[in-house]
């Protein structure tokens, strides 16, 4: 049978989440500007690329539009037999005509060329510029190309129009084998920084987990300092009969627990878990408690079943501040508690707190009482109560969509 795992402390649990938290905003952040990084330098390159195949494509186009010529509408593509521009790899054709332009050479044949239309579209563009143009284009027979287009002038007019082509295709491939490379190279980057800024994370937060440890072990000295001589105090005051003084230190015993629970909850060291529990129930078993502690006590108590969310022991240590707060204060007098859906309210038929006095006042015990209902999402109101008196309410959340048969009895 394996052991059982001992769970991490909450606020050690609470500085990891930290630190992965930090590690991920680290490693995001690197990713991001990678990304922008890489987005530049994918763009710089594809426009790069292009400029360059341009370049290429129109140094053929242009000075072949400049080899052959025209006269008097007449054509002439002599030249082309010898020109060693038209000996270089690449589609090439010579267009002329008014209004729709017609092949008049090509090289290899029809099928490398663009489509009648998308020749037609080329033709206008270089009317309209008057100018080199260039375009990414189809051919018949499926091949991507890029052309330019250069105009072959006949006087002041342009007669004709060279088409020279070039594949993108080695272009694409580097590019695309750049992509990847910087793909790669980010996620490499994107992993270092998320280990690097794991690691310095980690190394930053060590004097705080060394504080926490310090910090617990004190609370520990703390509580054994404090208890072990109640404790003896105790005893001896048992053996003596001191029954009114057993009381008294039973209460500063709670209070030191008190205060030693909530040091440890708020220093992390000490986890408050919220379960469905019977609100009625845990009040009648702490109101029984503390009247079996104070002989002659009247307490009385009218509860309805309420479910709500809470650590028991919390909640109970908080009914018992407030009863015997009552019970100190009001003197004699009846002390009523009563459960609600909201919460507990505590009465009893004293002075009030108007005129209360005595050692300790209402301070230590009501502290605790609003801290724990700060802890459940409640809160405590404290005032006189109608036809005098002191009355406390513990506010409480219900446990949403419980009945009392959610939990056991």
């Amino acid at each position: 049978m394996s052991a059982p795992q001992r769970r991490p402390r909450p606020a050690v649990a609470r500085l990891a989440r930290l630190r992965r938290r930090l590690t991920v905003l680290f490693a995001g952040t690197t990713a991001a500007c990678l990304v922008v990084l890489a987005v530049v330098a994918a763009s710089i390159d594809a426009h790069s690329r292009t400029e360059g195949l341009d370049k290429e494509v129109g140094r053929r186009a242009d000075g072949l539009a400049r080899a052959v010529w025209m006269d008097k509408g007449v054509l002439h593509l002599e030249p082309l037999a010898e020109d060693a521009l038209a000996k270089e790899p690449g589609a090439l054709a010579v267009v002329g005509g008014r209004q729709t332009p017609d092949v008049r050479w090509s090289r290899p044949g029809p099928g490398a060329l663009p489509a009648p239309a998308r020749i037609d579209g080329l033709w206008r563009r270089v009317l309209s510029e008057q100018d080199t143009v260039y375009a990414t284009e189809t051919s018949r027979d499926g091949t991507t190309l890029r052309w330019a287009v250069s105009p072959v002038w006949d006087d002041d007019s342009i007669g004709a129009a060279v088409l020279a082509a070039a594949d993108p295709g080695p272009g694409e491939r580097d590019h695309a084998l750049l992509l990847r490379w910087l793909a790669l190279g980010c996620a490499a980057l994107v992993l270092a920084a998320a280990l690097i800024g794991h690691l310095l994370s980690g190394r930053s937060m060590r004097p705080a987990l060394r504080a926490l440890d310090q910090q617990e072990q004190f609370l520990a000295e703390a509580a054994h300092e404090l208890r072990t001589p109640l404790a003896t105090l105790r005893a001896t005051l048992e053996s003596g009969g001191g029954a009114e003084s057993v009381r008294i230190v039973d209460r500063m015993g709670r209070l030191v627990g008190g205060l030693l629970t909530r040091a440890r909850v708020e220093a992390g060291t000490q986890e408050v878990e919220l379960t469905p529990l019977r609100l009625d129930q845990l009040v009648e078993q702490a109101v029984e408690e503390v009247a079996r502690a104070h002989p002659g006590a009247e307490v009385t108590v009218s509860a309805e079943p309420v479910v709500v969310a809470g650590d028991p022991d919390l909640l109970e240590q908080a009914v018992r501040n407030l009863v015997e707060n009552a019970l100190r204060h009001g003197g004699a007098t009846p002390v009523e508690v009563r459960v609600h859906p909201d919460g507990v309210a505590v009465r009893d038929h004293g002075p009030g707190f108007g005129t209360r006095t005595g050692a300790g006042g209402n301070g230590i015990g009501l502290a605790i009482v609003g801290w724990v209902a700060e802890l459940h999402g409640g809160t405590v109101e404290a005032g006189g109560a109608p036809g005098g008196g002191a009355l406390v309410r513990l506010r409480l959340r219900p446990e949403p969509e419980r009945s009392e048969r959610a939990v056991p009895e």
